[in-house]
């Protein structure tokens, strides 16, 4: 197996493309629905056409789609249609996720409740032009999920197929809500531990990334049990070490390729590993310093600054890096312990790499 790909892993078999015609044509319907009911919600249809459609790398349905065909899944349009609900669970969490941490923007552009709040003002509305963008955040974000859920079941499936996919369709998204739970409960409590900071990362992202994806695919394809087991082993860790990479991006990344302002993360209080290990090591100044300015929504580009030094100075960017490192080796080592599909073991293995050195 080699780690280089001359073509993104999300683009071969054109599965970026039919991923977004699938929900483009889905949203189209819901549009029409809408517009129907009344023309006071296209913005509605707006918001979540421009969320859903203005970005995203795709990564959930490229993790399922590969799995499904590396249990040796055929290649079929309702199969990408499905795989595409992935893309409304992904909706859901990042638009309650902005409003939970109060986050300005997303991918370059006002996050949901700005937008909506934004709106308010301009329409010169009564009440409060934040509440009505945080209630609209909450009510599109709920709608995503529920969009996620019709997709699955009316991709053109066979029942039973879909039936198949369902235990772990609903789990991941019961894993993803709790893990968002802990992420805010951890900053209320201000619990720095190592343990706190994997857990989070663990049911917030690394399950919902990559593990149930590849077991949705794996589903859909009524794989053995024995590639199940290879791909939990393979997406726990990978998932984990996807979700370092944002935690490192989220203090360190560049503002141009994130689509959010630098050092975001650190003004939203962030109990993440990169953190927590900083903690761990740092001095008495050190730890006065770090904590006084996580969760401070007032940290300017000095105080970010002064921040990133001291985590660096820690070790705890070199560390985070190299847990990375083991991860993602200990992801691919799994792949190997099982017969799958050749095509679709060497994307599992680009997926790998272009989810952990990311710069986005």
């Amino acid at each position: 197996m080699t780690h280089a790909a001359p073509v993104s892993p999300v683009d071969r078999a054109s599965l970026r493309q039919r991923v977004d015609k699938a929900l483009s044509d889905f949203l189209a319907g819901r549009r029409a629905w809408m517009t129907d009911v009344d023309d006071a919600l296209v913005p509605v249809a707006e918001a979540i056409e421009a969320f859903v459609l203005g970005g995203g790398k795709r990564l959930r349905p490229a993790f399922a789609y590969w799995g499904y065909r590396g249990a040796g899944g055929v290649d079929t349009d309702p199969v990408v249609t499905a795989l595409a609900a992935l893309e409304f669970v992904q909706a859901s969490a990042l638009i309650h996720d902005d409003l939970m941490d109060r986050s300005d923007t997303r991918r370059g552009e006002p996050a949901v409740h700005r937008r909506f709040a934004t709106r308010h003002r301009h329409a010169g509305w009564g009440g409060d032009p934040d509440g009505f963008g945080d209630a609209a955040a909450i009510l599109l974000g709920d709608l995503c999920l529920v969009w996620s859920d019709e997709l699955l079941h009316s991709a053109g499936l066979d029942p039973r197929t879909v039936a198949r996919a369902r235990p772990d369709f609903d789990e991941m998204r019961t894993e993803v809500t709790i893990g968002q739970y802990l992420d805010v409960l951890t900053q209320a409590t201000g619990d720095t531990s190592l343990e706190r900071a994997g857990k989070v990362a663990r049911y917030k992202s690394a399950k919902y990334t990559v593990e149930r994806p590849l077991l949705i695919g794996a589903a859909l394809a009524d794989a053995p049990a024995d590639v199940r087991i290879a791909y939990s082993a393979y997406g726990l860790p990978l998932g984990e070490a996807f979700q370092l990479r944002d935690d490192v991006l989220g203090v360190f990344g560049d503002p141009a390729q994130t689509g959010k302002p630098a050092g975001d993360d650190l003004r939203e209080g962030k109990r993440t590993y990169l953190v927590a290990a900083a903690l761990e090591v740092a001095d008495d100044a050190g730890r006065t310093l770090l904590l006084g300015g996580l969760g401070d929504e007032d940290l300017d580009a000095t105080g970010v600054a002064r921040l990133r030094e001291l985590i660096v100075d820690t070790g705890a960017l070199a560390r985070t890096e190299q847990r990375i490192v083991t991860l993602t080796d200990a992801a691919l080592a799994a792949l190997t312990a099982v017969d799958l599909d050749t095509e679709a073991r060497q994307a599992l293995v680009d997926l790998a790499i272009a989810a952990t050195r990311r710069a986005d």
